[in-house]
């Protein structure tokens, strides 16, 4: 582990493993270097992400091994300088893998330093805060947070991993508790609902990725589309599921697309790539916008068996076992 100051001499607490291009993933509401990394879900989520990067993790400023006694960061502009003295740090122009919150701050910064960043990938992302859940919801929650953390916590598992057992949500209560007080637990969740990237959406330049889980239960599938929509040239990419945690549920296939799209990059056709029919690009595209087989055959005027057997010809064709590598797949290779 390392340490290094954003421009206001806040340390900001980070860590590399694996070999390769940088790869900057951090920026979670709550999270701890340490903690993390013991956890073994985690921790392969990581490994599948290094083994062809360099992967560079950081804890925001006042969180996890970032100074935990020192001010916490909540506004967009602190967010971004303290992600700007990483990528200082890792000293090269990198990816960045934003998740959830911390997608805010990879959209801000990427629109600000094209120069610096190579690629962006987003995953469980939104561009506007408040529209996660209603403004009662929100301060339901945050109220309860702030009066009853342990309570919260408990809350706040429950949506992150509603497929995990009662052993893991107790793990991950802890966990969230010893990363974050009360107080900074409440300040770190309203900045979270406060963040509005909607007008930096369309100044992106650079290759960018869109990953989303339909069935989220913290962030809406919706947002993802959204902001996937505003960025010029964005792949979407819809994955099953409803983990909102990156590490949990099928990591497989959400590492697969990342690595796909960060290998090839955005070239154009190859003469090698696959040979689809037109109907089959038509059923790609809408693959790539995360629509289902019934969604599908809606559009094009098909059933949703014909609907399916195109999307099964298409992974056959690509070689992929799942919707979501096919349309990294398609998008790497210029098929979209």
């Amino acid at each position: 582990m390392r340490f290094t100051g954003d421009p206001n001499d806040r340390p900001v607490a980070w860590a590399t493993v694996g070999t390769g291009p940088p790869l900057v993933v951090g920026g979670w509401w709550c999270g701890h270097l340490e903690l993390d990394w013991r956890n073994p879900l985690f921790r392969r989520f990581g490994e599948l992400l290094g083994d062809r990067f360099t992967l560079v993790r950081y804890d925001r400023p006042g969180v996890g091994m970032s100074d935990p006694a020192g001010p916490l960061v909540t506004s967009l502009a602190d967010e971004v300088a303290a992600l700007s003295a990483v990528v200082d740090a890792a000293g090269a122009k990198v990816t960045l893998f934003g998740g959830s919150s911390g997608s805010c701050a990879a959209i801000a910064y990427a629109a600000a330093h094209p120069d610096r960043v190579e690629r962006l990938v987003l995953y469980g992302s939104y561009a506007r805060g408040a529209e996660i859940a209603s403004a009662e919801a929100r301060d339901s929650l945050l109220a309860l947070v702030e009066r009853h953390w342990g309570v919260g916590s408990r809350i706040l598992a429950d949506l992150f991993l509603p497929t995990a057992t009662p052993a893991e949500r107790d793990e991950f209560v802890r966990f969230q508790r010893g990363a974050l007080t009360a107080e900074k637990a409440v300040r770190s969740l309203a900045a979270v609902y406060a963040f509005d990237v909607r007008d930096r959406l369309d100044t992106i330049e650079v290759p960018t990725l869109v990953l989303h889980r339909r069935e989220d239960r913290a962030i809406p599938f919706a947002l993802g589309q959204d902001v996937a929509a505003r960025i010029p040239g964005a792949t979407f990419v819809p994955l099953d599921g409803t983990d909102h945690l990156p590490w949990r549920g099928d990591v497989e296939s959400l590492t697969r697309a990342v690595r796909e799209f960060l290998g090839a990059g955005r070239p154009a056709r190859r003469s090698g790539s696959p040979r689809l029919s037109e109907r089959e690009l038509d059923v790609l595209r809408l693959v790539a916008q995360g629509l289902s087989d019934q969604e599908i055959a809606r559009r094009l005027g098909i059933s949703a068996h014909t609907a399916h057997r195109h999307v099964s010809n298409i992974r056959g064709k690509l070689g992929v076992s799942s919707r979501a590598a096919a349309a990294a797949h398609a998008a790497t290779a210029g098929l979209l």
